[in-house]
């Protein structure tokens, strides 16, 4: 492996990267605009320039190691140039921070006050261009923040495979556009185009104007809108940051979802599906627990399950894919020997979906269908047989006409369906945000979510309630 010196230290560094991969490799941090580590390289930006003694200037992105080289990396003519670039971007993007949604995560933001930091030498007006162009009914474009950096148009065409975007026309009416007969709204990975703009030029229409970055936090989660089992960051607002006024649901609802990095799952891409998962956690709640549609404390509601299970003698137990691996261990540490359990498909695929796909998308739409098979050994269409004289139904996707009509339901799930009033007990349970616990997905890879609020006062963890129902189950099993 070939040695180089950065800033006067020797590193190792592998023959195939480059000056900027080592750089980065080793803690030495090097501004880019357009270079990112999973596209190929533009090295149209020039924010990456190094200096190599008996060289000169060059950018580090494109730049091969060879051994012995000396690569400044900051030196007075380094910083030069960086200011004069960022100067000459500066000059027509506009100064419009107080409404950009990108404000406090911009990368220009950054860069001009760490290498620039000076008012605009230019005394011009700003060329003007298309503010608020539909891309797609996801995203707008912002063509004067735009800097052409083209990692939007390289994604469409390296990573999603969509061949959506290109750029229209040359100079400084340069614009970019979407590709005639591909439009980006059929491309299930548009989003990510929006996290790796380095400006505000790409705007997400479900996050505009809804939030200042500095108001939230991230949680780190799993995405359960199929097998892949991506991480994710679901962004809510900060408790210092609560609204006392206005709209105080926004206190305790997602502002939006983003990648979590994670190479052994999904890198630092999700599909569109994941960004929408505020669609499905922030459905009208089930909040009290019930016996045949008659709201009834808790206790009440246990005492009429165990009653069930006791006097049960072919109990059958459909169980979710949807509970974390520690909520399906603790289902067959307590109830598995008393039911007969199916794993049944909470969620299947909705029409227009895409259903599978070399990159990240699974045709298994739910989270955790490898740990559920592990324990259970069946994951399918469960079918129940007519002598059945009780179910229990955890979590969603099961049509109850197909319940034998001598059989009793006790029904454990979140959201608010007409299934809940006809069930004769139903246990109303938290969700993912409420909670912490594992998902393992298809390849086995174990991935952690935590809690984002706290859960409804009505609600228990679906933990608790096996473990209440379990005692009287094992006496009658």
């Amino acid at each position: 492996m070939p040695e180089i010196f950065l800033n006067g230290q020797a590193v190792e560094a592998g023959a195939e990267q480059t000056v900027l991969e080592v750089a980065l490799a080793n803690g030495i941090h090097v501004p880019t605009f357009c270079w990112h580590p999973q596209l190929s390289t533009a090295g149209n930006c020039r924010m990456c320039l190094v200096e190599v003694e008996g060289r000169g200037l060059d950018i580090a992105c494109n730049m091969p190691v060879s051994a012995g080289m000396k690569v400044f990396t900051d030196s007075d003519e380094v910083k030069a140039h960086r200011k004069a670039i960022l100067q000459f971007i500066t000059l027509n993007h506009p100064v419009d921070c107080g409404i950009c949604d990108k404000a406090g995560e911009c990368t220009l933001q950054d860069y001009h006050y760490t290498y620039n930091g000076e008012a605009s030498l230019s005394r011009d007006e700003k060329v003007t261009s298309t503010k608020y162009y539909n891309l797609s009914n996801r995203i707008l474009l912002d063509n004067e923040r735009c800097i052409l950096c083209l990692r939007c148009t390289r994604f469409t065409h390296e990573i999603s495979k969509s061949m959506a975007l290109g750029v229209e026309r040359r100079g400084d009416v340069s614009n970019i556009r979407p590709v005639e007969d591909r439009p980006l709204s059929e491309d299930p990975y548009s989003d990510n185009i929006v996290d790796i703009c380095p400006v505000g030029a790409l705007q997400s229409r479900q996050f505009l104007h809804k939030a200042r970055v500095w108001y939230l936090k991230a949680t780190p989660s799993v995405c359960p809108g199929c097998e892949r089992g991506c991480t994710i960051q679901v962004w809510h607002r900060k408790p210092e940051w609560f609204l006392k006024s206005l709209d105080q649901r926004q206190n305790t609802s997602i502002a939006r979802i983003t990648p979590l990095e994670n190479p052994a799952v999904n890198g630092p891409w999700i599909c569109n599906k994941g960004r929408d998962l505020a669609r499905i956690f922030e459905r009208t709640r089930a909040e009290e627990p019930m016996l045949k549609g008659r709201p009834v404390g808790i206790a009440a509601a246990l005492d009429e399950a165990r009653r069930l299970i006791g006097a049960a003698r072919h109990p059958v137990a459909l169980v979710s894919n949807w509970g974390s691996n520690e909520e399906l261990e603790t289902f067959k540490r307590c109830l598995g020997e008393v039911f007969h359990c199916h794993v049944k498909r909470d969620w299947l695929p909705e029409d227009g979906e895409r259903v599978q796909d070399d990159l990240l998308i699974r045709a298994d739409k739910n989270p955790n269908s490898a740990k559920a098979r592990e324990l259970f050994h069946e994951v399918g269409d469960p079918v129940i047989d007519e002598g059945t004289d009780l179910v229990l139904v955890w979590g969603e996707g099961f049509d109850f006409a197909r319940v034998p009509r001598q059989a009793k339901v006790i029904f454990i799930n979140s959201y608010l369906q007409p299934e809940n009033g006809h069930a004769d007990v139903f246990l109303p349970a938290s969700i993912q945000t409420e909670r912490r616990g594992h998902y393992t997905n298809f390849q086995g890879v174990v991935s952690v979510f935590e809690p984002c609020f706290e859960k409804k006062p009505g609600v228990s963890h679906a933990e608790d309630l096996f473990k209440a129902l379990a005692t009287p189950a094992r006496e009658h099993a």
